[in-house]
């Protein structure tokens, strides 16, 4: 019953809404994806009570699959760290090894982009060193091509393989070349309704056509499904440059619905799963999850549970 009670959390006025400023509402209940889900999240969750802030840079990693078993079956699960977004560096991180993560995308409050070439490898050694591989960086806007060079020599020097951005259209020429300059993926990600230049990943799909195909998409499925978009569809339909992916859950498939724990919101998660693994997806797969920015912790525990209790049953189907 504690891990249940841990797994709820206190509400937080700071969660914010799609579309418009939070306000004050009540935690969905917890019964509504029944036993199965709890189980799946307690086992994950059970050990975090009492951690917070600076001391989850203490927290040593979770429990380690048993051998020849992957409870993400392939995927590479990880968490975007604009999760842990007012935790510093070292909680961040400790966060991600607390729920047994081995990959992440890294966002500018853990980095800051005006930083030096020493500073971005001290930042990835620092992953590494607690067996966390980044996968991809941002999401950064960046404002003109001088940005956009820099985010790429960011990521080279951090040794990120992705850059996840959201790009105006008048600077996507540029976008091409630093990519075949630098080598580099970059996932335009999509942002919603309020969007006006990316809405959803079908927008970012239609103009990246013409371009090198390491310019791709980073589908955020709880975005995508306030623009009246089926998340699973377009994991489909992109799948060919789908080079990272945010997964989350909403209240309500709204245009200002509000964040929630997975499985506590109307997206089919279990169809996004299967999407992936019938693309065969082999890049990250991010949770964002945003609800409760000042404790996250237990929210994310909960996710993650989720997830693999999802995965299970998939993997068994």
């Amino acid at each position: 019953m504690l891990a249940i009670g841990l797994a709820a959390g206190p509400f937080d006025a700071s969660t914010p809404t799609f579309g418009s400023e939070p306000t004050m509402d009540r935690i969905p209940p917890l019964s509504r994806r029944g036993f199965a889900r709890l189980a799946a999240s307690a086992a994950v969750l059970s050990p975090l009570g009492g951690l917070a802030g600076h001391a989850l840079a203490q927290a040593p990693a979770g429990p380690a699959p048993g051998p020849g078993r992957d409870p993400w079956l392939g995927l590479k699960m990880g968490i975007a760290t604009y999760t842990f977004l007012k935790l510093p560096l070292d909680a961040a991180i400790a966060g991600v090894r607390r729920v047994d993560l081995h990959h992440a995308s890294i966002k500018d409050a853990h980095l800051p982009l005006k930083s030096t070439t020493e500073q971005r490898r001290e930042v990835a050694a620092k992953f590494r060193a607690a067996g966390i591989t980044l996968l991809s960086c941002g999401v950064i806007t960046p404002k003109d091509d001088a940005e956009i060079r820099n985010m790429f020599e960011y990521a080279r020097d951090a040794g990120i393989p992705t850059i996840v951005c959201k790009p105006s259209r008048a600077s996507l020429s540029t976008l091409e070349k630093m990519v075949k300059e630098f080598d580099l993926k970059v996932a335009i990600h999509n942002h919603g309704p309020e969007d006006k230049v990316w809405p959803s990943p079908l927008d970012a799909w239609e103009a990246i056509g013409p371009l090198d195909p390491r310019v791709g998409v980073c589908i955020d499925v709880g975005h995508t499904a306030r623009c009246g978009v089926d998340p699973a569809q377009a994991i489909r339909t992109c799948a060919g440059r789908l080079f990272d992916l945010h997964i989350k859950d909403i209240e309500a498939p709204s245009g200002n619905s509000r964040p929630t724990e997975l499985g506590r919101g109307v997206l089919d998660l279990r169809g996004i799963l299967r999407a992936l693994l019938e693309i065969k997806y082999a890049h990250h797969v991010g949770l964002e999850f945003e609800k409760n920015l000042n404790d996250p912790m237990p929210g994310t525990a909960e996710s993650i549970g989720y997830l693999k209790g999802v995965l299970s049953g998939l993997g068994g189907a």
